[in-house]
């Protein structure tokens, strides 16, 4: 009776480390498709900010854009980028990968690229 109770609990540990490696996958599932909503979200407001906000800014005199937008792409920037880092080793970027990835951040319609090439499975 002992022998089975032992082996129930180890059988019950194994249990509970395949449970953990699924959730642990599930949720690198989900950043990988909330980094996928943050690049393109990320890649809007960039274009937002040269196509829109600036020329209203510099042409109409009307800054007002150039600070909503831009505080909203510089937060969405700093997601890309951290989503980007903590994603590395999970999809087994390589660094000219990351490199590509990043670069992509600053370059208008960039990030559509990345979500196309690295992000859509």
């Amino acid at each position: 009776m002992l022998n089975s109770h032992i082996l129930g609990a180890v059988y019950c540990k194994k249990c509970a480390i395949l449970r953990l490696s699924l959730l642990l996958k599930l949720i690198l599932m989900k950043f990988l498709v909330l980094f996928r909503y943050v690049s393109i979200f990320e890649g809007v407001s960039l274009l937002l900010l040269l196509a829109v906000a600036m020329p209203m800014k510099y042409l109409f005199n009307e800054p007002i854009l150039v600070e909503i937008v831009g505080m909203l792409h510089g937060v969405l920037f700093i997601g890309y980028i951290l989503f980007a880092l903590f994603l590395t080793k999970q999809q087994k970027w390589s660094f000219s990968d990351l490199t590509i990835i990043i670069a992509a951040s600053v370059i208008p319609f960039g990030t559509f690229y990345v979500d196309r090439k690295f992000l859509k499975n």
